[in-house]
């Protein structure tokens, strides 16, 4: 498929694992793509594949919890690709500990990254696609922005603020002719879920209909489709791409 032809899309967290799923899907639809992650080496191989490939993509070190590192990433796409069409905010980590032993510390750090990162990306890319009157973008929550996950205080937390901000950016510029919605994965194979206990994620996977792990592809086409025009009445929704695991 071509049809995100001269398009430009920005994705955090695309060094690896979904994002950078989620960057190969664009390019083979045509868009080129702009790499922000803190994880350089990675970032780098992930540009050079999808360049060998064919496709356009750059890549930009980007602490999303920092607004100044968001606000320069946004500003470095549109000043190296002349635009910014789609974005996904997929930047996220987690912090395991029950809630009375969560260092205050971690509890920042987790915020800072999965929800006030967020909030910055939505802010700094806004201001560019109001001012082009369309665009599209997709924020990562997660089956557990509905659920509750022990010893993941600080993740669900996140996870739940970012369907709230989902909906309400959506709300806020629903006439705008930019468009904001979330997927919210399931068990995804990932270098993030390569680092939970395999009996834990043995019960997560046995709660899906599927009763498999889904992969970053599948996640991808998803959030790529919620960017093209093929979606173009969805708006303020979450895509659940969980395997089943919210049915069950």
């Amino acid at each position: 498929m071509t049809d995100m032809n001269g398009k430009v899309a920005m994705l955090t967290g695309a060094a690896r694992g979904i994002g950078a799923a989620a960057a190969q899907s664009f390019v083979q639809r045509g868009a080129s793509v702009v790499i922000c992650d803190v994880l350089a080496d990675d970032a780098r191989a992930t540009v050079e594949a999808l360049k060998a490939a064919g496709g356009k993509a750059d890549f930009v070190l980007t602490d999303v919890s920092d607004p100044d590192s968001v606000k320069a990433a946004v500003e470095h796409t549109v000043s190296t690709f002349g635009r910014l069409d789609y974005a996904l905010n997929n930047a996220g980590i987690f912090q395991a500990a029950p809630l009375a032993e969560l260092e205050v510390e971690d509890w920042q750090r987790v915020v800072n990254v999965n929800l006030s990162g967020v909030f910055y990306c939505l802010k700094f890319q806004l201001q560019h696609m109001l001012e082009a009157g369309s665009g599209a973008i997709v924020n990562t929550a997660s089956v557990w922005s509905y659920a509750a996950s022990g010893g993941q205080t600080a993740y669900v937390a996140t996870k739940h603020g970012v369907v709230g901000l989902t909906k309400n950016a959506a709300l806020d510029h629903g006439g705008s002719g930019v468009r904001i919605n979330a997927i919210a994965p399931g068990p995804i194979e990932t270098p993030m879920t390569a680092g939970v206990p395999e009996e834990v994620m043995a019960k997560i996977i046995g709660r899906t209909s599927s009763n498999r792990y889904g992969q970053p592809e599948e996640v991808a086409r998803a959030a790529t489709w919620l960017c093209s025009e093929e979606a173009s009445y969805v708006n303020g929704s979450v895509l659940s791409v969980d395997g089943g695991w919210l049915a069950s």
